[in-house]
């Protein structure tokens, strides 16, 4: 889905996979299909309000920020979920018949939903957390990937040539910060910024993630990397990030605070807290900025950015994914692992331990 200015004035065939691409009017949105046998194109009669507002309330289903326990979790609204669906993805079906891969370009509001959660049939209300098993979720229908912009298909495919690095993996984390530790990686505070370069006492004072370690070990683990592969605390430092070899590494992995550009005054662009130096310097202030990732030298099939909304639009009209994760992109990662809102730090780590055990 696009902004009109991002309409498909050339459409491409693309064999063997759909593209879809939308654009909002004041009270309509259109939607394209792009498939090898053909292109189709329709109207649908909702707005950006709507899709603004349905998104808003479907993320408030699934964000467990302040969840202290299980009864303070929120209901998801599967009714709402297959309304949105039926409303922007029905009228395409009989086109995505035998399709398995959906590559969507969302833009706008519906950069910040996973389209995974949409229903596709009218679900029965769930009434305790094993019933959500049942639900047609659209994830359960087709494998989604979601790209920065419709010509990036192109791009990646006539670029990102399979990588001839042979590291598993490189992992940065848990930075040497002062505040208390938490269990989440998203952070709101009133200025990190002196001028053009972060104020490093402000940067200290954030909170410890000290489950970080952890959940990289863990996937240090399983991707039968060894340890010395992993830099934490002192060693976790953009200087570190910036010396070190990362276009020999397969799988690049970043546990941290993440930033987005609005949440903090004076923050322009989107970035990833470091351990931070003993005086800022323009090289190393640690936050590493978008314009620092893109000038990276990667050649990694997947980086992932365990860290707080890394996939935020900067704006309800930003063109693909957000500035953080097109300068992963820019850099020579081919796929990205990115999150929709505040990571907690011990599930994250959880979650690698399961994967890693035989």
């Amino acid at each position: 889905m696009s902004q009109k200015s991002s309409l498909m004035k050339t459409p491409q065939y693309v064999p063997g996979a759909l593209t879809s691409d939308s654009n909002y009017d004041d009270d309509a949105t259109h939607v394209f299909v792009v498939r090898s046998d053909g292109i189709w194109a329709y109207t649908v009669p909702v707005s950006l309000e709507e899709i603004k507002n349905a998104v808003a309330e479907l993320r408030a289903g699934l964000n467990l920020s302040n969840i202290e326990k299980l009864s303070d979790t929120h209901s998801f609204d599967t009714t709402l979920a297959f309304e949105l669906y039926e409303k922007l993805f029905k009228p395409a079906e009989k086109m995505l018949q035998g399709v398995k891969h959906l590559l969507v370009v969302p833009t706008g509001p519906l950069q910040s939903l996973p389209l995974g959660v949409l229903v596709t049939r009218k679900p029965k209300k769930p009434t305790n957390f094993a019933d959500y098993r049942d639900v047609p979720w659209l994830a359960k229908r087709y494998a989604i990937t979601t790209l920065p912009s419709v010509s990036s298909l192109k791009t990646l495919r006539v670029f990102a040539t399979r990588t001839e690095a042979d590291k598993p993996f490189i992992g940065f984390g848990d930075p040497v910060l002062d505040g208390p530790s938490g269990g989440g990686k998203g952070i709101k505070i009133a200025s990190l910024f002196r001028g053009a370069i972060a104020d490093v006492e402000e940067v200290r004072k954030l909170s410890r993630l000290p489950d970080t370690a952890d959940e990289l070990r863990a996937m240090a683990r399983y991707l039968g990397a060894d340890v010395s592969s992993i830099y934490l605390g002192k060693d976790a430092t953009e200087t570190k990030v910036k010396e070190i070899n990362l276009s020999n590494a397969r799988v690049i992995a970043f546990s941290t605070h993440g930033l987005i550009s609005g949440d903090i005054k004076h923050l322009a662009e989107p970035g990833l807290v470091l351990t931070p130096p003993d005086k800022a310097t323009e090289a190393d202030d640690g936050l590493l900025t978008a314009t620092e990732i893109a000038q990276l030298k990667l050649n990694a099939e997947w980086v992932i950015l365990s860290a707080c909304n890394t996939a935020h639009a900067e704006s309800a009209g930003a063109e693909g994914l957000s500035g953080l994760a097109k300068a992963f992109f820019y850099a020579g990662s081919r796929a990205l692992l990115v999150s929709h809102w505040p990571v907690e730090s011990q599930s994250a780590t959880d979650s690698h331990e399961v994967c890693s055990r035989p």
